[in-house]
């Protein structure tokens, strides 16, 4: 009997107890769900917009963003701060993450974002344009008009002209992306005969230029200077160039023929190439580029690497595209324009060579986005004023250096206290 009263105490104490525990985790969470519902949340976000029915943070295309650079204030502190914001499509898209307020309240926050695109399509060719008669059949096709987001931007000419009747013609160059963005340019158009003295050619007279001891001594602390060559500079005496100073040579392997063209190797690569292994003159490999596709550009770079993989290569293996006289035949962003530089560039990096993307200043301040690799920059003058960052720099293309008499030659500047 006794026995049976102990095994009753027992169920009732356990049946206690356990309704204890249970009141206590209702308790607890009821009290964790108010405080939760009644947290204190204090956040402030950059480029906040307040409208009637919507609110949200608006961030501009293609722009790098993480959530730490949108929250101005906030009363705690954020948990994985660093998620990157997704900024390649325009329109909305909800954020969340987690942050312990003040108050030691770990909660989950949304916040809507706006991806917009408020930059203009870019006109170029600005003030004053000159055609020759029979020589251009479609003047928009010369006339640049290009957009960071739009692969084809509205772009269109107002004011009448005549391509076949001398004169000069005052019109209008207008742009408009799919934003709305517009952009528009005055422009003289200046139509006329082509002066057959302007069809003599000049091969035979002597070469004018500065010497390459010029800038060997210029620019000798801490830096290489070198040249670049192709077929345009004809036979070459290697010893010779050796012996002048060149610490390298950029040599082009080849180049594309048009849009969609075959890849055609220059004609004194292989000449160039082994002549400057031969007497051991560090090379650095370039590549003129018609790609208007990712897949070209992937394609173009395993033609180059096959041309160049029985080589010594010291020096980068650049993508040199600067079809900005043709550009709007090209239907490409500025945006998809630096994704091809990318792909051409990341399967040069894959196979061992250093990729470098040659363009000059304007371009570079001005189209071309984050290409991830460095830059060859192209600009002729003796101090340049390109603030972006830049590995190597090409200052003229009318050097002259023992070795080399058919033609001028560009001279490049590889900045090696910047490694």
């Amino acid at each position: 009997m006794k026995k049976n009263l102990n095994k009753k105490l027992v169920i009732k104490i356990t049946f206690v107890v356990l309704v204890i525990v249970i009141l206590i985790f209702v308790c607890k969470n009821a009290y964790n769900k108010y405080r939760y519902d009644h947290a204190i949340i204090k956040i402030d976000y950059y480029n906040y917009v307040k409208e009637k029915d919507n609110s949200y943070v608006k961030l501009e295309v293609y722009k790098n963003y993480k959530l730490k650079d949108i929250i101005k204030n906030i009363n705690g502190k954020v948990i994985s701060k660093n998620i990157n914001i997704n900024t390649k499509k325009l329109g909305y898209q909800n954020i969340k993450y987690e942050y312990i307020n003040d108050e030691n309240i770990k909660l989950i926050i949304e916040v809507k974002i706006k991806v917009v695109d408020e930059e203009p399509p870019i006109i170029y060719n600005a003030t004053r344009k000159t055609v020759y008669i029979g020589e251009t059949k479609d003047l928009e096709k010369e006339l640049f008009c290009g957009d960071n987001y739009d692969d084809k931007p509205k772009c269109t000419i107002e004011g009448n002209y005549d391509l076949n009747i001398p004169g000069t013609y005052k019109i209008t160059y207008k742009g408009e992306d799919s934003s709305h963005n517009k952009s528009e340019s005055q422009i003289n158009l200046i139509v006329r005969e082509k002066d057959k003295k302007e069809r003599s050619t000049t091969a035979s007279s002597k070469l004018t230029g500065t010497d390459f001891s010029y800038y060997k001594d210029l620019y000798k602390n801490n830096n290489k200077i070198g040249i670049d060559v192709s077929y345009w500079q004809g036979d070459i005496d290697y010893k010779k160039v050796k012996k002048a100073g060149a610490n390298f040579v950029m040599i082009r392997v080849g180049y594309q023929k048009g849009i969609n063209g075959e890849y055609i190797l220059d004609k004194k690569f292989k000449d160039n190439i082994e002549g400057f292994n031969k007497v051991k003159v560090p090379v650095g490999i370039y590549f003129f580029s018609y790609a208007d596709t990712k897949e070209e550009a992937l394609k173009e770079a395993k033609w180059v690497v096959k041309q160049i993989k029985n080589y010594k290569i010291d020096y980068p293996v650049s993508f040199d595209w600067e079809n900005w006289n043709m550009y709007n035949e090209f239907n490409l962003s500025f945006y998809h324009l630096t994704e091809i530089a990318n792909t051409f560039m990341d399967y040069i990096k894959k196979e061992g060579y250093t990729p470098f993307n040659y363009s000059s200043k304007h371009y570079l301040e001005n189209i071309w986005m984050n290409t991830k690799y460095k830059t060859w920059l192209a600009h002729y003058t003796s101090n340049t004023d390109y603030k972006g960052e830049y590995k190597m720099w090409q200052l003229t293309d009318k050097g002259l250096i023992d070795g080399i008499s058919s033609n001028n030659v560009d001279i490049d500047i590889y900045f090696t206290e910047k490694d």
